[in-house]
């Protein structure tokens, strides 16, 4: 399936923001907009395997991106710390801070403790530094969560306000900002 594409700014070191709700066509765009980046491509997934048909969907999409030159890197919580060890790929997708954030609210309920907004927006802006070394770009892929309506129960609304805050924090210092509406994409910044 092929989407408009925006025409795509070549200059490396660029922090590039890919949001809209589910099944919007944003992980689509993310990849085609890196795979018309030049160098060699990393795809860092934050999504852990939970049941056989999530490791099915898993494999099925890594072998697309094997075919397609991509490298994988699985890391379900620090993904800064997995940029700084993948610094030889000039182009790295992030996919996705939705289920990034969802990985460190369980992280943290294993641990007892409460994850706080401001926890979320320290470790995003620790990824946004580390986004911002060695002259790489990045896009990063997110869910919208906070246009429908009010989750019914206290753990669902403080994630859904978590990821507002991760994603708040990635779009104000992303160099370009992207929200998809039934594959659509709107240019934000």
């Amino acid at each position: 399936m092929s989407q408009i594409m925006p025409e795509v700014n070549h200059q490396p070191g660029r922090l590039i923001y890919v949001s809209g709700g589910c099944r919007s066509g944003k992980s689509r765009f993310a990849q085609d907009f890196a795979e018309q980046l030049p160098g060699r491509r990393a795809y860092l997934a934050t999504c852990p395997v939970i049941d056989s048909e999530m490791d099915q969907r898993i494999q099925a999409h890594q072998q697309a991106r094997l075919d397609k030159g991509w490298a994988t890197i699985e890391e379900p919580l620090d993904p800064a710390s997995a940029l700084a060890r993948a610094r030889e790929y000039p182009v790295v997708l992030i996919d996705c801070l939705t289920l990034w954030v969802n990985n460190l609210l369980f992280a943290a309920d294993q641990q007892q403790r409460e994850l706080s907004e401001t926890e979320v927006e320290e470790q995003s802006l620790t990824l946004i530094r580390e986004c911002r070394q060695g002259g790489r770009t990045i896009v990063l892929v997110s869910n919208e969560l906070g246009m429908g309506l009010v989750p019914a129960d206290p753990l669902s609304r403080r994630y859904r306000d978590l990821i507002g805050r991760c994603n708040q924090v990635v779009a104000r210092h992303a160099d370009e900002a992207y929200f998809l509406v039934s594959g659509l994409p709107l240019q934000l910044k």
